[in-house]
């Protein structure tokens, strides 16, 4: 009989370093702190994560295990309190489609938190974007970024076209040298520098063509609206010299928003945006190539008859510690609804995105 429970992380720190954790929300410094997972103890730096998430009632927090561990195969791990998200998978739900559509995605499960011995609800384990996780994938190392605010459009100028402060301004660097920022400079200016006729050869040079196509299949299908300008990651492979991309932050989809509010199935055209996607999509051997990777997508793995079992084996999973979670426990006729509302609007998303596959010749 398969197991579906999820395990109960639980966290203790003492009270004058949760005084400092709670003093600035916005810190990145991780305090010292205990997991206990299983009935063993890790010792471990705990801080806050995310950005307008931080403001929250039920926080998101990162995990530095200050060494490799094992057993979690990882330094560092992340857990989203998915507060706005009353299904509480959208996000798994996205990274599990990724991976089933041939995309790289982060690992992720559901846990059950405790802190200082007090119940915080269904957590979401994701897997940090680093040099782990590209050797479990046997990637070549390389530096790595996240993109964290809206600026990391692939242009010159902010989404309000204003010109940009700096050309990484939206990136974080996670892994890499200045030499790698001067590189990312460089691949930010050639994209909107280079001439239409020469876009096409250039840009392969740079770029791993077909993870992107993938990527832009993942995040135009769930729909994650500002996902073309942030919540990613890119890495750029030290043996090909490509950028990859990688979904990050995938709660505001299936059919809700950042704030969990209803967003309709044709917000997002089925050219998705962004400067760097612009640009490819006016090549017509990279369009033509995109047109039949959403076409496959579409028939293949976006679709109810596909991603039905999926939803409903993680809502059967999360359904015994929902009455579990302070923040969600009075939500539950919507968390029990939200199934049906998934399925509705990849019902409707994949029609839309059909009958617009011939904007794509």
């Amino acid at each position: 009989m398969e197991d579906t429970s999820i395990p109960t992380y639980g966290i203790t720190i003492e009270p004058k370093d949760l005084k400092i954790l709670m003093q600035d929300v916005w810190k990145d410094d991780h305090v010292p702190s205990r997991l206990v997972v299983e009935n063993i103890p890790y010792e471990i730096g705990l801080s806050y994560r995310g950005d307008h998430t931080r403001k929250f009632r039920k926080k998101s927090y990162s995990i530095d295990f200050r060494s490799y561990k094992e057993e979690f195969a990882a330094r560092e791990i992340h857990l989203n309190a998915e507060y706005r998200d009353p299904s509480l998978i959208r996000n798994k739900l996205s990274f599990d489609f990724f991976e089933s559509i041939g995309s790289i995605a982060p690992i992720s499960k559901h846990v059950l938190l405790e802190l200082n011995g007090e119940t915080k609800g269904i957590y979401l384990e994701l897997e940090s974007v680093d040099e782990f996780f590209l050797q479990k994938r046997g990637l070549p190392s390389g530096p790595i970024y996240y993109a964290t605010i809206n600026h990391a459009n692939f242009s010159l100028l902010t989404p309000k076209e204003k010109p940009k402060s700096s050309l990484l301004s939206g990136y974080y660097q996670k892994i890499g040298s200045d030499k790698d920022n001067q590189d990312l400079e460089r691949f930010i200016i050639k994209i909107n520098t280079t001439n239409r006729e020469e876009f096409g050869e250039a840009i392969k040079k740079d770029m791993n063509i077909d993870n992107y196509l993938l990527w832009l299949c993942g995040a135009v299908c769930t729909q994650n609206y500002d996902g073309f300008i942030h919540n990613y990651s890119i890495f750029r492979n030290e043996e090909t010299g490509l950028y990859q991309m990688i979904p990050w932050d995938y709660d505001a989809t299936w059919g809700r928003n950042w704030n969990g509010d209803i967003m309709e199935f044709d917000a997002v055209p089925i050219e998705g945006y962004n400067t760097l996607t612009a640009r490819l999509l006016d090549v017509l051997e990279i369009r033509q190539q995109y047109r039949r990777m959403m076409a496959e997508v579409l028939e293949t793995k976006f679709t109810v008859k596909a991603i039905e079992p999926m939803v409903a084996n993680l809502h059967k999973q999360l359904n015994p510690y929902i009455s579990l979670d302070p923040y969600k426990k009075q939500t539950i006729a919507l968390f029990n609804s939200e199934p049906e509302l998934i399925l509705r609007f990849i019902e409707q998303r994949n029609s839309y995105l059909r009958k617009h596959l011939k904007d794509l010749e």
